[in-house]
C-alpha cells in the first residue's frame, strides 16, 4: 500500500536522497544529421552503471514535488515538476523510486498525478529530459505516452555526464 500526496519541506529532502542510480544492459546510440536523428537500442556488456551527481537534478523556478510514502512511512518515490505559463508545459524535471520499490507502479502513478496536476493548471503538453543511456526510463515513459522529440548533443559537455546524448521527449497532458 503506497499513498500519494503534495510534499512537504521535510519530504522534499527525504525524495532528493532517494538512490536514483540504475544499471543497464542497453543503451540508445544516438546518431544526429543536420535534416534527422535515429536512435537505436544497442546491448552492452558489461552493464551500465550510473550514478546521478547531487547536483545534476537542480531546476530553476518554482517547483511541485508530490511523493509516494509507503507502509513504513518512508518517502519512496517522488516526482519534481514545473509549469511555464507562456506556453502551457509541464516540465517533469525528475522522476525516482527507490530501487526496493521499483517495478511496483509507482512511477506510473506518480507521473498520472502529475499529469493530473498539470491539466489542472491548464497544461497542453509534458516534457522531459533523459539521457541516451537510460534505455529504462526511456521504454517507461514511452510506455507512458511520451515521444522522442528532440536532442541535444552537447548539454552534458562539461560535466560527469559527458559523451551522453540529452533525449527530449512529450507527450500531450
Amino acid at each position: 500500500m503506497v499513498t500519494y500526496r503534495a510534499a512537504t519541506s521535510e519530504d522534499r529532502k527525504r525524495a532528493e536522497a532517494i538512490d536514483n542510480s540504475f544499471t543497464t544492459d542497453t543503451v540508445l546510440e544516438v546518431t544526429a544529421t543536420d535534416a534527422e536523428f535515429r536512435v537505436t537500442p544497442v546491448p552492452v556488456d558489461p552493464p551500465v552503471h550510473k550514478v546521478y551527481p547531487d547536483d545534476e537534478d537542480e531546476t530553476d523556478g518554482e517547483e511541485h514535488v508530490i511523493v509516494a510514502i509507503d507502509t513504513e512511512g518512508d518517502v519512496c518515490g517522488a516526482i519534481t515538476l514545473a509549469y511555464a505559463t507562456w506556453n502551457c508545459r509541464l516540465h517533469i524535471a525528475d522522476l525516482r523510486v527507490s530501487p526496493p520499490h521499483r517495478g511496483r507502479g509507482i512511477g506510473t502513478a506518480l507521473m498520472e498525478r502529475a499529469l493530473t496536476h498539470g491539466r489542472d493548471l491548464a497544461a497542453r503538453t509534458a516534457w522531459l529530459e533523459v539521457t541516451n543511456v537510460n534505455a529504462p526510463a526511456v521504454r517507461a515513459y514511452r510506455r507512458l505516452g511520451f515521444a522522442l522529440c528532440g536532442l541535444d548533443t552537447s548539454l552534458y559537455v562539461g560535466t560527469e555526464s559527458e559523451g551522453e546524448v540529452a533525449l527530449f521527449m512529450s507527450r500531450g497532458v
